[in-house]
């Protein structure tokens, strides 16, 4: 059984927290990211999200959200599940889409990432 509580670590060294999985999947914590739209140094920000519990012998799928508010005006939403290898190693693998903020619906095709 994979388990998102803890601390997780991306090819891009930022690094997740997630504090506790409740017993309904809903899930908190917090993102340290080292990649910042405005080139500065690494914060972190709140996460939000939710884990499909799996069914029997299945790796759960999960969904979680990125508020950057506190040095960017965009937020990520990613979606994944979790593996375990033979060895015992967890892995997360997702996909993500970013949103930034733009000034106008003329810009807007710039706006997802």
């Amino acid at each position: 059984q994979c388990q998102l509580s803890g601390l997780w670590r991306n090819e891009q060294d930022s690094l997740m927290e997630i504090s506790a999985v409740r017993d309904k999947g809903d899930l908190r914590g917090k993102y340290l990211t080292g990649v910042t739209l405005a080139g500065g140094c690494a914060r972190a920000s709140p996460l939000t999200g939710t884990q499909q519990q799996p069914s029997e012998g299945g790796w759960p799928t999960f969904a979680f959200s990125v508020r950057w508010d506190k040095f960017s005006n965009a937020t990520t939403a990613f979606a994944g599940q979790c593996f375990v290898d033979t060895g015992g190693k967890e892995t997360l693998t997702t996909m993500w889409l970013l949103r930034e903020a733009v000034g106008s619906l003329e810009e807007d095709w710039k706006a997802t990432r």
